[in-house]
This record gives structure tokens, sequence and C-alpha cells, in this order.
């Protein structure tokens, strides 16, 4: 005789008595209420065993439950069935999606059918939303909202639909029959509970457990269509568990096991549907698993059969790399450990409860990640620790997990150190208010301790802390207990970082480039994980970038480019024409988020399409806003590493790039004006970058697409001393003076240079020398020389007269009447074997620089030009001799386009791409 506690909400006398008599096959032993042989209305205190509804209708409710539980007794015709355990077994659990209508019931169980094993244990979830409804019920009931009425029609409204369109005939009048009757004593029990005003536990359990019962009834009826030997299991009959905290129980291995040989025993067939998430107490109370129990529930029967594995379906394609909503590159894992499975769980990753993984690990089980609707996707394996990975990088860390809306909590004092029992009284008061400690970090010094708490709880921990310490506060020993709010934790997780040396540094690396700033730091010795507290607005960025860098996703580049003009159109065109090939070889990719001229700017949230940017800026483009255009950029959650690619010739875009490099934008540029402007403006900026991972590069600067600022910087870096710079620097002037010969005038030479694009839209922009001048001031800055734009003298190659032209065509009209006066200086070269060049110079040894026309022998470097090259001598300690120097084209948009693209790329090199 076994005993079953069951609840009624009639007197105990009102339970029918029942007996037990083999089914037709011998095998199976149904219970059948002896009235009911008669009266086919079911008691309210009836309880009900299970059987294989392929033979008879299952008769009693399901064990509504009162506090004064009536205990009725159950024979019990023992008949000894070995229950078969090992390899046979295969264990499915169908989460609440998959059984979320009726067509996917059938197409579960069309994959139960499809499985080939011997024998099928399958665990299902309620259908989708229907727990919350379950759990909604009981609260409103409890609160005396009439509408639970409401609510419970809408539960049986959506299983009877379910059901008629999923089963027909005798099953379908079957599973009607007990929904009613289901239902009936719902509303029976919801109205107590309504009238109390309270509903206990065990009620509110016995109450949500419903969705698990019917959902696997149905399961069951479907398989049974095909004709296959199915029966369903109520496991509530079969797993025991005990409370061991808070919304936690633990199985009751020993005892499960005896009650499943017992109930297999009665019914041993080949498929078995079973409910998920609900079970009894010892005292055959009605309980749960609690949330996230259908995988546990799983994973403990798996445990009990032996099972050679446990499939879980759900409704992605398996474990991904990162959430894939935060981290559109996310990859999927082919295998996980189950130390690792256990950390992402705990870190809040959508892989499994960390509960489901411990009945398994000791038996070696493995689990199965798989989507029900993508069943050609092979999944995520969890199991012992796989032995053909080697320990890489891309093998080293498996997956990055964040939890959010945290606080930090420190707990700082010099009399904390040495001292016995800190420790234990700080997360003592933390316990007494029941506060979940995420994660702890200490100073080796015990100076301080600091831990992450969720933010809803850290009010009552702060207080608790500020009481149990009062005296020590009081007297100087602790100097603080301190309260950092919106914080999230990042971790990076992965069995084999610890034997894989630099993973840590490659972390922190990647954050520091991203301009994340940690705020704690924990890792145990085992290092499963690395786990860092920042400002939860840094979170998304830090997952992306760390993401970024151990190559599970692409180095992605958000760029923003401020002036689509001449310079900018081309290298957007250039970007076009080249995102697919450097996503493809060197794992880069380029996003163009918004593109902002002078009167209009075009916003994107992923990237522009570069094929048709200049419609988009037509059609789509808003009113030109700077400062919104930059808070686009800035405040993109999505990407990582946000650049700005200026590629005017404007002074006030230039005053910005402080600002933005403080907010962590890279910034590139072709503009001339921030390295040359004032001293104190270009040292602070120069500072900021030395101090920071925030990168500022401006290569175009100075010679288009020609090396001139990394080759200085190289000969800097490797200590040879800078004498002198010397060259023509400008591709505008290089073209006139290398055509200016023979016969031809001078006004014509400069006609023709801006016929060809060569010049300015005013050509004395060129000829006054500024521009030379800029980039004299921006070398000689580079080379350590304190100077000012004002310190340069300045031949300029504008005649005086011709300085107040009101327009660019007066001075073209005017200009020939100077020819006569070029021609003689070009005469007295030429008499002396000659050439005119106009040149930069920067004598670093005397601290000064000049700008002037120079008249160079035919045999020197300079003199052997052609069209608008540009040429730049070094001399140095080591090339003084013969100086270094580089040549090619200094001129033109594609060649200073081009130049923008190569920094581009530095900063993708920088920022962890492959080089």
């Amino acid at each position: 005789m076994r005993s079953l506690a069951v609840a009624s909400p009639v007197p105990p006398a009102a339970a029918h008595r029942r007996r037990l008599r083999p089914s037709a096959s011998g095998r199976e032993v149904v219970s059948q209420c002896l009235k009911c042989e008669i009266n086919q209305d079911r008691p309210m205190g009836a309880l009900r065993i299970g059987h294989s509804q392929g033979n008879l209708p299952r008769h009693g409710s399901k064990n509504l439950l009162t506090p004064a539980a009536a205990a009725i007794s159950v024979e019990q015709v023992e008949v000894s069935t070995y229950l078969p355990k090992g390899d046979m077994w295969s264990v499915h659990k169908f989460g609440g999606t998959c059984m979320g209508t009726p067509q996917r019931i059938q197409n579960v169980a069309d994959v139960v059918l499809g499985d080939s094993s011997e024998r099928k244990l399958i665990i299902v979830s309620a259908m989708s939303k229907v727990t919350d409804m379950m759990y909604s019920l009981v609260h409103k009931a409890q609160s005396r909202d009439d509408s639970y009425t409401e609510e419970l029609d809408k539960v049986f409204e959506k299983h009877m639909a379910a059901a008629k369109d999923l089963l027909d005939g005798e099953n379908l009048a079957r599973f009607l029959s007990e929904l009613h009757s289901d239902i009936s004593n719902l509303r029976a029990m919801l109205r107590a509970i309504y009238i109390a005003g309270h509903a206990t536990e065990s009620f509110s359990e016995f109450v949500v457990g419903h969705g698990e019962l019917w959902s696997s009834q149905m399961l069951s009826y479907a398989v049974q269509k095909s004709g296959a030997s199915c029966s369903w299991m109520d496991t509530r009959e079969v797993l025991v568990v005990k409370p061991s905290g808070p919304d936690m129980v633990d199985p009751d291995y020993e005892e499960s096991e005896k009650r499943l040989e017992k109930w297999f025993s009665r019914q041993p067939a080949e498929i078995i549907v079973a409910t998920g998430f609900i079970a009894s107490t010892a005292e055959n109370i009605p309980t749960t698993l609690k949330r996230d129990g259908s995988d546990f529930s799983a994973a403990i029967i798996g445990s009990l059969v032996r099972a050679r594995q446990v499939t879980i379906w759900t409704d992605v394609d398996g474990v991904f790399s990162a959430d894939p909503r935060k981290v559109s590159e996310a990859v999927i894992l082919s295998t996980l450990s189950y130390q690792e499975a256990w950390e992402m769980s705990y870190f809040g990753a959508n892989v499994l409860h960390p509960r489901t993984i411990i009945p398994v690990m000791k038996d070696n089980i493995p689990i199965v990640i798989r989507n029900m609707f993508n069943l050609s996707a092979p999944g995520t394996v969890i199991c012992k620790q796989p032995a053909n990975e080697d320990a890489d990088l891309d093998a080293c860390v498996k997956s990055f997990a964040t939890i959010d809306k945290l606080a930090l909590v420190n707990v700082e004092g010099t009399g904390m150190a040495g001292v016995p029992g800190t420790s234990s009284a700080i997360f003592s008061a933390v316990k007494e208010v029941g506060a979940n400690v995420i994660m702890i970090s200490q100073a080796s010094s015990e100076h301080s301790i600091c831990f992450a708490v969720p933010e809803k709880e850290v009010a009552a921990v702060s207080a608790a802390l500020h009481v149990r310490f009062r005296e020590a506060l009081a007297a100087g020993r602790l100097s603080k207990v301190e309260v950092i709010h919106d914080c999230s934790i990042l971790a990076a997780v992965g069995l084999r970082m610890a034997s894989t040396p630099g993973v840590s540094a490659i972390l922190f690396d990647a954050l520091a480039k991203a301009n994340i700033n940690v705020r704690a730091i924990a890792q145990g010795c085992s290092e499963y994980n690395i786990t860092v507290v920042l400002k939860q607005e840094d979170c998304v960025r830090a997952l992306r970038a760390a993401h970024s860098r151990f190559f599970l996703s692409k180095t992605t580049l958000a760029i923003g480019v401020i002036g689509p003009g001449l310079i900018g159109a081309t290298l957007l065109n250039q970007l076009r024409d080249q995102v697919a090939i450097l996503k493809e070889n060197m794992n880069i990719d380029v996003r163009v988020i918004g593109i902002t001229g002078a009167s209009t700017m075009l916003l994107s949230e992923t990237g522009v399409d570069l094929t048709r940017w200049k419609e988009e800026m037509q059609k789509e483009a808003k009113p030109a806003d700077l400062a919104n255009f930059v808070r686009h950029l800035s405040e993109d959650h999505v990407f990582p590493n946000k650049v700005l690619v200026d590629c005017t010739a404007d002074t006030n875009v230039a005053s910005h790039y402080y600002d933005w490099l403080k907010k962590g934008i890279h910034v590139i540029t072709p503009n001339k004006k921030a390295n040359s402007g004032p001293l104190d403006r270009y040292l602070k900026l120069r500072t900021l970058q030395r101090a920071s991972y925030t990168h500022y590069f401006y290569e175009a600067t100075v010679g288009a697409g020609l090396p001139i600022i990394s080759t200085l910087r190289g000969l800097l870096e490797t200590g040879d001393k800078i004498l002198r710079i010397e060259g023509i620097f400008s591709g505008t002037l290089s073209y006139i003076f290398n055509n200016f010969e023979g016969t031809r005038s001078f006004s014509d030479v400069v006609a023709e240079a801006k016929e060809a694009g060569y010049t300015e839209p005013d050509p004395r922009d060129d000829l006054s020398g500024t521009d030379v001048a800029r980039k004299v001031i921006i070398l000689a800055r580079e080379s350590g020389l304190r100077l000012e734009l004002s310190d340069i003298p300045v031949e300029s190659l504008v005649p005086e007269a011709l300085k107040s032209c009101s327009s660019p065509n007066e001075f073209m009209q005017k200009l020939p009447s100077f020819d006569q006066d070029w021609a003689r200086q070009r005469h007295e070269a030429e008499a002396a074997g000659e050439v005119l060049r106009y040149v930069g110079a920067v004598d670093v040894l005397n601290g000064k620089g000049r700008v002037e026309l120079q008249r160079y022998k035919r045999d020197h470097p300079f003199a052997q030009l052609s069209g608008s090259d540009n040429i730049i001598a070094f001399t140095t300690s080591r090339y003084k001799e013969q100086p270094l120097i580089v040549r090619g084209p200094g001129a033109g948009a594609e060649v200073t386009a081009g130049g923008v693209f190569c920094d581009i790329l530095r900063l993708a090199s920088y920022l962890g791409a492959p080089s």
C-alpha cells in the first residue's frame, strides 16, 4: 500500500474508492473509479494515475490541494517489469515555443516519431505563455480581481481550440472531457483563493502546473494517431523533490528512481510523453521545479534512465558566442563543456538554467541544443571537455555574457587589513537582507572589498552595512561604504583560458581600445571566467569590443564622414568598392553610419548603402547639425569602434577634435587646420591622444597619399635624429613649375592647372604659400619644434597688386600682366643651369622653418619631378650624406582619399584586425 496526499475541497469521505485491474494488454495496470463505471461525472477528489491513453480514458481530476490534505489508499499490483537503462533511451524536451500552436505540436510529434532510438522519453513545457497566464490567475484571484474568471476562460478556450485543430474522434472527446473537469476544479480552487485573499505556495504551484498536463496530453494523443506505442506520464507520480532554499528544490534521486521503476512496471511503452516543470514532495504534495524547470525535468529523467543524450528543443540554432540581439556577428558554438555552459548560464546567457547541467554532468550525458524550426542546424553539444580543440585564442574563450542593472558596493578602510572576520561580517549583513551577491573582488591587502548585487537590492544592503559597521565608521577603522549605481557585468567564459597565456591581457586591451573603464575585476584560480564590472551604458560596446578582439566576429568600424565633397565623395566610393573584400580577406567590417555636408546629413543605424549614398542624401537626408551628427555616432551602442572622418578644410570642424577624442571617438582627417592651428590646442590634442586609447590619424595632411608622417615617426621612434626636412609639398605648385618652361607663360600654366582641377577654386589659395606653410609647421611640430604658423616666413607668389582682386575670375584676367616678371626669373635660372621650385623647409637644428621659391641644379632630385609629384627629403643622423627621399603624387582626390583610407585600415589594425 502507498499513501498519496491528495487535496480536495470536499470532505475526505467523499473520495471514491478505487480498484486496480489489469488492462486489456495484460501488462498495464489501470486505476478506475468504481462509481465512474456507472456515472461518468468526475469526482473532484479522485486521484489520477497515469496510464496508456491508447487503451482507456483517464479518470479523476488532478489532485486539488487543501491545507488539510486527505490521505487515500491506492492498492498496487506489483508487476515485475524491469526498467531498462542506458543508451537505448533518448530524452527530448520541447519548450513552450515549440508547443505554441496545434501545428507545432504535430511537428513535435513528427520529430519524436522520426527519432530511431529504441526508447524515447519526451518532456514538454506548457504551451507558449500559458505558465504566465496561470501565474496571473493566482495573482488576480488572491488580489480579489474578478477578471480572473475571464482569464480562466481564455486558458480554457486556448486549449480547447488547440485540441480541436490537433485531435479528432475518441481522443478529442477524452481530452475535452478532462479539460472541462480540470477547468471546473480550477474555478472552484481560484474561487476559494479569491475569498481567502491568499494562496499558499502549494496552491499556487498546483494551479500553474496544469499547463504542462494539458500540453503533454495533447502531444501524447498526437503521437498515438500514428499507431505508435505511447504512454503519458504525470511526473508528479515519479519526480520527488525537497526544498533546498528560497525558490529552489533538489531532486531526491533515490526515491525518484524507485517511483519511476514502479511507474514503468505498469506502463512499459516505447514512447513516454511526460510533463515538465512539475513534481511532488516526499509527502506527495504537488509542487514545481520553479522557473525554467522543464529543462531541469529533462535532465533529471535523463539521469534516471542513463540516457544516451538529452536534446533540448528551442527556437534558436544553438548556443551563441554572445547575445545575438547585442552582437549581430555572434556565432553558433558547436561544442561547450559542462563547466562553460554552467558559467554562461550563471552570467545570464540564454543557454540553460545552471541546475539543468548537474544531473547529466555526473553521468556524462551530453545535452544537445537544437532548433525545432530549423531541423537542418546541428545545434550545440554540451558535454565533457572536448578533446579535439587546440588551446588557441579561437578556442580558449568560448563566449561572452552580460548582466545588467547591478550596483557595486565598496567597503573600504585601513582598519580592515589583517582583521579576521571582516569579510564574514560584511556578507552576514548581506545575507540577513536576502541579497544575491553576483561577484566579489578583494584587494590582496584586504584594504577594500567590493561586490556586485542587483540594483533593486542595494539600498537594503547599504543600510544593513551602515548599521553593522556604525562603530567602525565612526572610529575611522572603515573609511566608507560606497555604492556605485548603474553597473553591468561582462564575463568572458572558456575552459581553456587557464592554459592559454595572455587571455586577460587581450581582453583588457580590447576594452581599453574601446575606451571602456573597468570598475572591478574577478577571476577564479580555475580561470573558467574573467569577470569585469563596468558602467551599464558601456556594456554593449564593451561586449562587442571583446567579442571582436577574440575573432569571434569582425573588427567593426562605425564611420561618420564629414564633408562629402571631392575628397569625401571619392573616399566613399573607394569604401564602396572595398568593403566586401575587407570583410572577406581582412576580417574588417566597415559601416558608414552617417554622412554630413554643410546643409544636409544622412544617418543610418546599421550602415548606409554605399552603392546609392548620393541618392539617399537627396531623398532621406535631414538638415545638417554637427552636434546631432556626432551624438548619433557616439550614442550608438551597436558598434564599439567609432570613427569620425573629417574631409573638410573647416577650422570650426577641426576645433571639435579634442572633444570627440575625449568621448572615445577616433578621428581621421586630411584637414590641416587642427595640427597647424594655435600651438596650445595642438599640444593639448596630442597629449590627450598619447594618454588614451583613442586614435588620431592625419597622414594625408602633409603628403596626401604619401607616407610622410609615418616615415618621420618611424625615424624618431627608432632613435634617429632629424636634422632637416625639405621638400616640394604642393602638388599644385609642383605641376605649375614643372610645366613652366620653354616659351609658355606663367598665367597660361596657372589657367591649365585650374582647368585640370589641380588648384583650389581660387588659385590664390595655392599661390599664397599658406597651404605649404601649414604642412611645414605640422612637420616642425612632429619633429619636436614648438612653432606657431606665424613663425614661418612665407614667400607669396601672388603679386601684391592682385591680392585685393574681388574674385578668382578677376585675378585670372589680371595675372597675364605679370608674365614678363615670371619669364625673367625663369630665364635667369635657365642661364645658370637651374630650375625654379617652390619649397618648404624645416631646419630642426636651428629651430626654424621657411617657405620660398628656390633654384636647383638640373641634376638635383627636386628638379627631376614631373606632373604634380611631391618630393620630401629627410636629412638625419643616419641619412646625412644621402637624404631619405619620399616621392610621388601629392595632389588629387584619388590619392588624398587613398591616404585617408590607409589611416582607416591602420586604425583597424590597431584595434585588433589582422595585419
